[in-house]
């Protein structure tokens, strides 16, 4: 398989602070955003990467990542999104990148804590249609929420006032060679966007969409209360080894 990083938009949500830069070089933690969806490919197992930027800051990318030898990379892919076209339209960037191999697919915002190289290895063996990973979140209105019954996606409703679950379609997807075929069959939408909800409920409606729960926490970083959320729970992680370490070392001294 190989692995798409969209990382381009405006990010408004979060100006001034994009005003000067793109939204995924900005640090979450001790790190820029860009560096978790690249190491989280990377742990999956996968070595083969595009990464689909934009705007005015987009050489800054390769200024940060190069070839991607701080990832144990030998190369890195970069290709370049006009304007604002939405996620389904940078995604469709990528059909020559991938060439006719599945894909999984991470938006360069979201910040995850488990490892997806299980959901990635058993999509590849399957390699037919798509799967989406969903999270329970306290403000699914912000994200795609999900509707399922009996063990299968039955929609997917784009920002709803009105939720029918707290299951959001996190910005994770795994696809088959069909999504490029699907992308190039949408109209924009009310916000002049192809948007992504829409190739997934075509998969759902083709009958070809899986689902699995992503352990762990997550996050977005679109807006600033998220941004630090990001931030916090990174942080906490790597401070708990420490602790451990203490702990250990009190126990071996007390001993």
């Amino acid at each position: 398989m190989k692995g798409v990083i969209l990382a381009g938009g405006l990010g408004t949500r979060l100006a001034p602070l994009t005003n000067v830069t793109n939204k995924h070089l900005l640090p979450v933690y001790d790190r820029p955003m860009i560096y978790y969806p690249v190491q989280a490919l990377v742990d999956a197992g996968i070595r083969d990467i595009l990464l689909v930027t934009g705007g005015g800051n987009a050489g800054d990318f390769l200024r940060l990542l190069g070839n991607g030898a701080a990832f144990g990379l030998q190369h890195i892919n970069y290709t370049y999104q006009k304007g604002e076209g939405g996620i389904a339209a940078a995604l469709r960037l990528a059909e020559h990148f991938a060439d006719g191999e599945p894909i999984v697919v991470i938006l360069g915002d979201n910040i995850f804590q488990a490892s997806i190289r299980r959901f990635v290895q058993r999509f590849a063996r399957h390699g037919r249609g798509a799967k989406i990973l969903l999270k329970a979140v306290p403000d699914p209105e912000r994200f795609g929420v999900a509707t399922v019954r009996h063990g299968r996606v039955i929609a997917i409703t784009e920002k709803p006032t009105r939720p029918a679950s707290d299951l959001i379609v996190t910005g994770i997807y795994l696809y088959d060679a069909q999504v490029f075929e699907i992308i190039n069959t949408l109209k924009p939408s009310g916000r002049g966007e192809l948007e992504i909800t829409d190739v997934n409920n075509a998969y759902i409606a083709r009958g070809q969409m899986t689902y699995d729960r992503l352990p762990g926490w997550w996050t977005d970083c679109g807006t600033f209360e998220s941004l630090l959320r990001a931030s916090q729970l990174v942080a906490r992680g790597h401070r708990r080894p420490a602790r451990r370490a203490v702990r250990g070392e009190r126990l071996c001294a007390a001993g």
